[in-house]
C-alpha cells in the first residue's frame, strides 16, 4: 500500500511537472522559455535582411531592384530585391579590402556595381600596390555571381579599374554601352559591355548619377544622357543641376537647375525624367522632356518627413532620398537613407500613388529603450520611435511611427556630426527625455521633446563631453561652434534653438578616460572615470529644468565620490534612487584584465551596494563574469550590463549571449541566446550599452540587445 501511495504521488508530481512545462511552453515568456523577437528590420535574419544603407539604386523593367552602398555589416553592400522581398546580393564586396560604392545599373544580362578595392590579399594575387586604391566597376550576373571578362582585374578578373583618384559616381547603359561617371577626372567614360574595353570618353564637370533617355521608337543612336552635375559652384549656391548630353558626348541645351539637392535620377515608363530632390522639398520631381524640361508632377508631400507633424512616418513622406526608379508597369520605387545614413526605408508605390511594399533596415550600432510612462507601448532607438503591440507574433510587434532627427531645422544636432548609439529614455518632472552615448563613452547627449512645436523630433537639449586625452579641443572640425579649447564641458541649449551658441558652455577639466554613463529615474547623471586616484565616480544632480525645458547640470554642483577599494578600473554604473541601490562594474584586484585592456568592456565583476547614499561601501554580492576565450590571446568579458527590477543582465561580445542573474542574491539563473525566430544568429555586441531591460506592468520582461550585423535590435521576451 505504501508503495502504491508513493507511486501515485510520484505520478502526480510528474504529471504536474509536465502540465507546468506545457503551460510555460505555450506561454512562451517564462525566464526558462523566452521568445526571441526583433525591431527595425523587415526580416529576422538568415538569408534575408534589409541592408543598413542604400547609396544608389537601379530598377529594371521587371521590377527587380539593384542597390549599392559602401558598407553593410552583414555583406549585403549591393542588394537585390523584388516585390517586397529579398532576392539576393552581389557577392564578395566585403573584406579583403573590398567595399561597395554609390552607383549601380543593370541590363538584360549583367549588373554593374561601383566598388573600391584596397591593397590586401595573398602574394601573387591581383591587388593594388600599397598606398593605392582602385575605384572600379565590377560586373555580375543577374544572380549576383561575379562575371569575369578578358582583361578583368582583381582575384576573380571581374573588376574594371576606372580611377585611382576617386569613386565612380554614376552608371547607366544604352544597348551594348556602359556609361561611367569618373568624377576624379571630370569625365564620362564609355565601355563595351561585352569586352569591358573603353570605347571613348567626354568631359563633364563633376559628373554624378546618370539616367539614359531613349524616346519611344527611336534607335540607340538617338538616345541621350541626363547627368547630375555635382559642381562646387552649385553646392555653394544651394542649387543642384541636371545637364543633358548626347550619347556621343555633345552637351545639349536642356538643363534643370531648380532642384536644391538632386540625389538620384531615372526615366519613367512615359519617358519623363524623375529627379529626387534631397533638399528641403524631399520629393520626386517629374519632368516632361519633349522640349525644354517642364515640371509636370511631384511624388510625395512637400517637406517630406518634416511636413505636417514633423517626424511622423507616413506613406507619402520621404526622408533622405538616395534612389528612384520605375518599372514597366508604372510602379515607382524610392530609396530613403535617412540623414547621416540613419537607416534604409525602401518603398514600392503603385502608379496611382499607393504604398505597396516597404522594406526597412533601420538599426546599426544601436539599441532600444522603452518609454517608462506608457508601459513600453513606445520603444525608442537613437533616431526612431516604434509603436508596439505585444499581442502580435515575433518581429511583428513594432510599427515604425516616428523619425526623431530634423536635419534642416536643427543642423547642429550631434547625431549629424557624431556617431552616437544606445538610448536611455527617461521621464521626470512630467517630461520625456532621450539620452545617447557613443561607442567609447566620450560624450553623453541629451534631447527633449516638444510635441506641440516639433512633433516626433528629439530637440538637441544638452551634451556632456569628456576631456580630450591630447589636451586640446574635443572636436577638430568646425562643429560645434564656440566649444571650449581645453578640458571637458557641458553644453545646454539656453535659448532653445537647438544650436551651440556662445555662452552656453560650462567647462572644467578631469580625467579623460571615461568608463560609463548613467541617468537615474530622477534625472541625475552619473559618470565613472577610469582614474587611478581612487576617486572615480562623478554625480551630477539635476538642478531642475530651465525656461526652455532643458535639464540643468553644472560642474559647481557636481559631486566626486570615492571608488570602492576593490576596483582597479571602474567601467559601468547604475544607481536606483528609489531603493538606494548602486551597481558598479569594472576590473578588480582579484580579477584583473587578461591579455589586454579593451576600453568598451564592462570589466570582470559587477558588485551591488545597498544603502549607497548612506555611505555604505560593503558589497551585498559580487558577480564574477564569464570570459570568452575563443580567440586567444584575446579574452573578452561581457560588453554591456543592464539591471531591471529582479534581474541583472550581462551580454557578451562575439556570441551575444545574455547571462541572467538574480538581483537579490547574485546567483546566475539563465543564459539567453538568439532563438530560431532570428535563425539563431546575432552579430557582435559592439557598443557599451548594447543591452537594456524593462519590466512591463504585467510582469513581462523585455530585453533589448544590439545586433550590429543585420540592421535590427534583438528583443527577448519572458515572464519574470
Amino acid at each position: 500500500m505504501k508503495f502504491l501511495k508513493f507511486a501515485l504521488c510520484l505520478a502526480m508530481g510528474i504529471l504536474f511537472s509536465i502540465v507546468i512545462a506545457v503551460y510555460l511552453s505555450a506561454d512562451g515568456k517564462s525566464i526558462n522559455n523566452y521568445v526571441t523577437s526583433w525591431i527595425g528590420n523587415s526580416f529576422g535574419g538568415g538569408d534575408k535582411w534589409v541592408q543598413i544603407q542604400i547609396s544608389g539604386m537601379y530598377v529594371a523593367p521587371d521590377g527587380s531592384i539593384y542597390t549599392n552602398s559602401p558598407w553593410d555589416e552583414a555583406t549585403r553592400e549591393a542588394g537585390i530585391y523584388k516585390n517586397g522581398d529579398v532576392i539576393g546580393k552581389a557577392e564578395d564586396l566585403h573584406g579583403w579590402g573590398r567595399l561597395g560604392g554609390i552607383a549601380v545599373t543593370a541590363d538584360t544580362k549583367y549588373i554593374y556595381v561601383a566598388m573600391q578595392q584596397s591593397p590586401g590579399g595573398k602574394p601573387g594575387e591581383d591587388y593594388p600596390p600599397k598606398g593605392t586604391n582602385w575605384y572600379c566597376v565590377r560586373r555580375y550576373e543577374l544572380s549576383g555571381k561575379q562575371a569575369p571578362f578578358p582583361g578583368g582585374r582583381g582575384w576573380d578578373k571581374s573588376m574594371l579599374i576606372v580611377s585611382q583618384k576617386s569613386q565612380v559616381t554614376g552608371l547607366a547603359t544604352i544597348g551594348d554601352e556602359l556609361y561611367v561617371s569618373d568624377s576624379g577626372d571630370n569625365l564620362v567614360r564609355v565601355y563595351d559591355t561585352t569586352s569591358m574595353e573603353q570605347k571613348r570618353s567626354f568631359a563633364v564637370e563633376n559628373p554624378g548619377k546618370i539616367a539614359t533617355h531613349q524616346p519611344e521608337k527611336e534607335t540607340d543612336k538617338q538616345a541621350s544622357l541626363w547627368i547630375i552635375q555635382n559642381s562646387s559652384s552649385n553646392t555653394a549656391s544651394g542649387k543642384g543641376k541636371v545637364v543633358h548630353y548626347s550619347k556621343e558626348g555633345k552637351q545639349l541645351p536642356q538643363i534643370i537647375s531648380d532642384v536644391e539637392n538632386p540625389s538620384a535620377i531615372a526615366i519613367d515608363n512615359r519617358h519623363r525624367l524623375m529627379v529626387a530632390d534631397n533638399g528641403k522639398r524631399q520629393q520626386i520631381l517629374i519632368y516632361d522632356l519633349k522640349n525644354q524640361p517642364k515640371l509636370v508632377k511631384t511624388l510625395g508631400v512637400r517637406g517630406g518627413i518634416y511636413a505636417g507633424v514633423p517626424g511622423e512616418v507616413k506613406a507619402d513622406k520621404f526622408a533622405g532620398i538616395s534612389g528612384v526608379g520605375m518599372d514597366k508597369a508604372g510602379n515607382i520605387y524610392v530609396a530613403n537613407d535617412g540623414f547621416n545614413r540613419s537607416g534604409v526605408d525602401l518603398r514600392q508605390i503603385s502608379a496611382d500613388g499607393k504604398l505597396q511594399h516597404q522594406l526597412l533596415g533601420l538599426q546599426f550600432l544601436d539599441n532600444a529603450d522603452a518609454d517608462p510612462v506608457n508601459d513600453a507601448a513606445d520603444v525608442y532607438t537613437k533616431n526612431e520611435r516604434f509603436r508596439m503591440d505585444y499581442s502580435k507574433a515575433p518581429g511583428k510587434e513594432w510599427t515604425y511611427q516616428g523619425y526623431t532627427l530634423n536635419a534642416f531645422k536643427y543642423p547642429q544636432d550631434p547625431r549629424l556630426h557624431t556617431p552616437p548609439d544606445a538610448p536611455f529614455v527617461r521621464h521626470f518632472q512630467g517630461k520625456t527625455f532621450l539620452y545617447l552615448t557613443d561607442m567609447y563613452g566620450g560624450m553623453f547627449q541629451i534631447y527633449r521633446f516638444d510635441r506641440a512645436k516639433d512633433g516626433e523630433i528629439a530637440v538637441p537639449s544638452g551634451m556632456f563631453v569628456g576631456t580630450n586625452a591630447d589636451g586640446g579641443e574635443r572636436f577638430k572640425e568646425k562643429w560645434p561652434p564656440f566649444q571650449p579649447q581645453v578640458g571637458e564641458w557641458i553644453w545646454r541649449d539656453r535659448n532653445g534653438n537647438g544650436g551651440f551658441d556662445s555662452g552656453e558652455y560650462d567647462s572644467s577639466k578631469d580625467n579623460p578616460y571615461i568608463g560609463g554613463w548613467w541617468v537615474d529615474s530622477k534625472g541625475d547623471v552619473w559618470k565613472t572615470l577610469r582614474t587611478k586616484d581612487g576617486v572615480g565616480i562623478r554625480h551630477y544632480p539635476l538642478q531642475g529644468l530651465d525656461s526652455q525645458g532643458n535639464p540643468v547640470y553644472s560642474y559647481s554642483t557636481m559631486k566626486k565620490i570615492a571608488t570602492p577599494q576593490m576596483f582597479t578600473d571602474l567601467r559601468r554604473i547604475e544607481y536606483f534612487p528609489e531603493s538606494d541601490i548602486m551597481y558598479l562594474s569594472g576590473f578588480t584586484k582579484e580579477n584583473p584584465p587578461i591579455n589586454g585592456d579593451y576600453a568598451k568592456l564592462v570589466g570582470s565583476e559587477i558588485i551591488r551596494f545597498d544603502n549607497w547614499s548612506k555611505g555604505n561601501s560593503k558589497p551585498r554580492w559580487r558577480i564574477v563574469f564569464p570570459v570568452d576565450r575563443n580567440s586567444p590571446p584575446e579574452v573578452l568579458t561581457p560588453q554591456a550590463i543592464s539591471v531591471e527590477k529582479d534581474y541583472v543582465f550581462a551580454v557578451t561580445v562575439k556570441k551575444a549571449e545574455v547571462y541572467v542573474y538574480d538581483a537579490k542574491t547574485g546567483k546566475q539563473l539563465k543564459k539567453i541566446v538568439p532563438g530560431p525566430e532570428v535563425s539563431g544568429e546575432s552579430g557582435w555586441v559592439d557598443i557599451p550599452y548594447g543591452i537594456r531591460a524593462f519590466r512591463r506592468k504585467n510582469g513581462e520582461y523585455l530585453v533589448f540587445v544590439e545586433e550590429n550585423s543585420k540592421a535590427k535590435v534583438l528583443m527577448y521576451r519572458f515572464k519574470g
